[in-house]
This record gives C-alpha cells, sequence and structure tokens, in this order.
C-alpha cells in the first residue's frame, strides 16, 4: 500500500534538495547537446539505482530501536541542512561529447555521469533517512525516484528558464529549511519517548 503523504513529503524534500545539486547542471549540459530523451533514459536508470540502494539501507536501520533511529535521522538531516546552508557555489564538471550520438553512447554517458556522482550524495543519504524514518519503503522509494526523475527532466529540458526565473540560492535555503524541521521534528521525537 502505498501513502500519497510520505510519497508527497519525499518527493518534495528530494526535489527541493537535488534542484541545487551539480548533477541537475550536469543533465543540462548533457541535454543541450545530446538528444533529451537519451538522455533523460540514462540519468533515470541511475537514480533509480540510487534510490533502490537507499532504501535497502534506510529499512536496514528499521531493524534498530525507535528512539536511536530517531536521533540518528534528525542528526543526519540536520548535517544535510548545513550541508547545504554551508556550500559554495557550483562545480560544473567536465562533460566528455560521445565519439557518436546513438542511444546507447548518449544514454550510457549519463548513466554512468549520474552513478559515479551520485554515489554517496545528500539525496542518496535523505533517502536512506526517510526510508528508516517512515518505515515505507514503497512510498519513500517512489517518491524520491520521482523527486529526482522530476529534477532531471527541468534539468534537461528546461533548465536555463527555471535558473532565470528562482535563484539557486532561495531554493537551496527552502531545502535546507524542509530539512532543518525534519531533523528537529526526528531529533524532538528520540527524546520525547
Amino acid at each position: 500500500m502505498i501513502s500519497i503523504t510520505v510519497l508527497a513529503l519525499v518527493f518534495g524534500v528530494i526535489f527541493l534538495a537535488e534542484l541545487p545539486d551539480k548533477t541537475a547542471l550536469a543533465g543540462l549540459v548533457l541535454g543541450t547537446r545530446y538528444r533529451a530523451s537519451y538522455v533523460f533514459a540514462g540519468v533515470a536508470a541511475a537514480f533509480t539505482l540510487h534510490v533502490v540502494l537507499a532504501v535497502a539501507a534506510g529499512s536496514a536501520l528499521t531493524l534498530l530501536p525507535q528512539r536511536l533511529v530517531h536521533a540518528l535521522t534528525g542528526v543526519l538531516f540536520l548535517g544535510g541542512a548545513a550541508m547545504l546552508l554551508l556550500k559554495k557555489g557550483d562545480d560544473e564538471e567536465e562533460i566528455r561529447k560521445p565519439e557518436d550520438q546513438s542511444f546507447w553512447k548518449v544514454a550510457g554517458t549519463g548513466f554512468m555521469l549520474i552513478l559515479v556522482a551520485e554515489f554517496g550524495d545528500l539525496t542518496q543519504i535523505m533517502t536512506a533517512n526517510l526510508a528508516a524514518r517512515y518505515d515505507d519503503p514503497l512510498s519513500v522509494g517512489l517518491g524520491a525516484v520521482l523527486g529526482l526523475w522530476a529534477v532531471a527532466g527541468l534539468g534537461i529540458v528546461g533548465g536555463k528558464a527555471l535558473m532565470k526565473r528562482v535563484p539557486l540560492g532561495l531554493i537551496t535555503k527552502i531545502a535546507a529549511l524542509v530539512m532543518l524541521a525534519l531533523g528537529a521534528w526526528s531529533l524532538y521525537e528520540a527524546v520525547a519517548r
């Protein structure tokens, strides 16, 4: 059974946290050079793999006592908020152009770029935290995948227009505030129980 509330919360948190990330910018760069559908296929596959790994790790945390899980996720959310607030400007990595523009070359480039860049990334850690927090792997996984895919789609197709209208600093601050609230709530639950 999928919880729409958990799915929507996870989608929002992951979407906001991923927008200012360098992988959103990498998707934008790839999308300007290659066929968008090919890029999205590779990027979406890599994000799906990351979410599966994160949800599995988070689900393993649910085997621990609830107080410990709440305290751990609270501290990790607060750390994630601090990372967002203290993050320096955007580093745009060099993206190599494949020799040909075939589906497998372009999708493979997108897949490998995201697979490497996102491993252990803030949104992967947040997804594991959310999976541990809500003990609803399907809703958390679906919300995280949809949030990451939405950012990838925006980055690939319309990232330039979005960045002109919404300052990256504002997006980062909103994501950090949401994470601060989730961290404070988790710590409160750890202490109150």
